[in-house]
This record gives structure tokens, sequence and C-alpha cells, in this order.
């Protein structure tokens, strides 16, 4: 009997740990509804298997379904009122369904947003996610609801304290709100210097962009470049040179050289490659150049409406 009972216990335990990861390979491939059926119908038998409870509300929240994603982490917080990731994930589903809705609904859930935020916060004092979501919320959040950019510079420091590198990047973040450029800039540069990742330069370029400095955008593309050798960056700098008419010939090369080594993985499809090249020929007024990139680009991505109106922009040439 107690032989026959293990067998029984195990099975059970299998089918679970079978499921589960049938689930999780689903969200790893991006197939949501896959992940979320497969769940829903294993919570049916097993309605308090919080894991389960809890990739099935990713599986929402992956497709946007904010409400349905909310129900289930509600459903964690109130069994694990202890555990700081489920009230972040409440309060960051929260937070989405927030941002689709009207101006004048969504201040009435923004309290159980910071709410859940700050809940996540004070139990783990090591969560990461938690305080970068709270720096965005401060910051983009009017004052007159709640909005702070000295609370949004409080939980940049704590993130400091964690981390340097997510410090210095929420610090350049919230200088970048509060219209202080050279702190922005300051802090972005020293997420480099610790950190250097892609994601790190991705900030100083966004910045440089954002204050209509594409020489400097370009430049720190090529530094990255250089440190991580990647061709996606060779768009990149061809981007930069073709929307703001700047080092046309850097471009180009740039862009040729995207081409030249493109894979699937790069990203970016050829075809918005070929576009970039139609700007910079444009900007160099050579129309016949510039009509063949266009046409490329249109042949390969017929919908695209910016295509079409460049082409429209080149023909009066």
């Amino acid at each position: 009997m107690v032989r026959l009972l293990f067998i029984l216990l195990l099975s059970s335990y299998c089918y679970s740990q079978s499921s589960i990861e049938s689930a999780e390979n689903y969200i790893a491939k991006k197939e949501f509804v896959n992940a979320q059926n497969e769940m829903t119908t294993f919570l049916e038998s097993n309605p308090n298997n919080l894991e389960a409870i809890e990739l099935l509300g990713d599986a929402y929240g992956h497709q946007k379904k904010w409400d349905k994603a909310i129900v289930q982490y509600q459903k964690l917080k109130q069994k694990r009122p202890e555990n700081a990731n489920y009230h972040y994930k409440y309060g960051g589903a929260m937070g989405m369904k927030a941002l689709s809705i009207s101006k004048i609904k969504a201040v009435a859930i923004i309290g159980d947003v910071k709410d859940a935020f700050l809940k996540a916060a004070q139990l783990d004092p090591q969560h990461i996610d938690t305080r970068w979501a709270l720096v965005e919320l401060y910051v983009s959040l009017p004052g007159i609801i709640g909005g702070s950019n000295s609370k949004a510079l409080r939980y940049a420091e704590e993130l400091e304290a964690l981390s340097k590198v997510d410090g210095y990047l929420a610090k350049g973040y919230v200088y970048e709100y509060d219209d202080e450029p050279e702190l922005a800039e300051k802090y972005y540069r020293l997420a480099i210097k610790v950190g250097g990742s892609i994601t790190c330069y991705d900030k100083l370029t966004d910045f440089y962009e954002g204050q209509n400095q594409p020489d400097k955008a370009i430049g720190n593309l090529e530094k990255a470049q250089n440190k991580h050798q990647r061709n996606a960056l060779h768009y990149q700098i061809g981007k930069v040179s073709a929307d703001y008419n700047v080092q046309l010939d850097k471009g180009e090369k740039c862009l040729k050289a995207y081409l030249s080594h493109y894979s699937a993985k790069d990203g970016v499809p050829k075809e918005w490659a070929y576009y970039r090249m139609a700007q910079i020929y444009r900007h160099k007024k050579n129309k016949v150049e510039a009509l063949n990139w266009i046409n490329k680009a249109i042949s390969g991505l017929p919908d695209i409406v910016i295509f079409k109106e460049e082409k429209i922009i080149i023909s009066k040439l």
C-alpha cells in the first residue's frame, strides 16, 4: 500500500513538473496562448500551485491581457503576502493597465501601483527591478498625483548601492527627464565606464539623439562597435547619419558593412538598411541611387508606409 501511494505521488509530481516545464518552454518560444492553455488546464486540478498561477499570469501579461494577469498575480500576493516578486508583478500589471486606459481612469489605480511597488521594495531590500519601477513611476507621474524627482533619485541611490551600473543608469534617466543634460550625460558615461554593456551604450546614444547631438551619438556607437563588434551597430550608425544628414560617407560605409554581414540575428531587416541608404543618397542629391535603394526597400516590405513616403520625396528631387 505504501509503495502504491509512493508511485501515485511520484506520478503526480512528474505530471506537475512536465506541465510546468511545457508552459515555461512555450513562454520561452513566445507561444503565449499555448502556455495559457497549458496552465489553465493544469490549474483545474491543481488550483493552489503557485508556480502555475504565476506562469498563467505571465502568459496573460505577454498577451497584454492585463485584467486577467492582475487576477493571477493578486492570487499570488494573497497566498504569499511576504513574497516581494508577487507584489512587483501585480504592480507591473496594474501599471501597464493604467497605460492602456484613459488618464482619468488611470489616476484611480496609480495608488495601487505605487503601493504594490513600495511593498515589494520593503519586503526585499535587494529587489532591483522594483526599484527601477519606482524610479520610472516617480519620474513619469505629474507632481499633482505623486510624481517626484527627489523620490526617484532616492531609489536610484538604493539601486546604486545594489548595482553601480543600474544606479548610474537610473540617475542618468532621472536627470534626463529633469532637464539636466550635463548630469544625465555624466551618469550615462559612468555606467559605460563601470559596466560597458550594449545597454549602457544604447542609453547614451538615445540621450544624444534626444539632445539633437548626432555626431556625439555616432561617436558613441563607434566606441560600442569597437568594444562589442556587433553588426547591428553598423546599422545604428547609418540610421543616425541618415536621420540627421551628418557624416554621410561614414553612414553609407556602415550600412554597406551591415548588409554584407547581415544575418537574421542582427534584428533589423535588410529593407530598413535599404531605406537608410536611400535617405543618404537623397541627402547627397543622387536621385538615381536613392530611387534604386528605396525601390529595393519597397520590393521587400511593400506595406511599410514610410518607405512609400520616402519615394515620393526622392521623386521630387
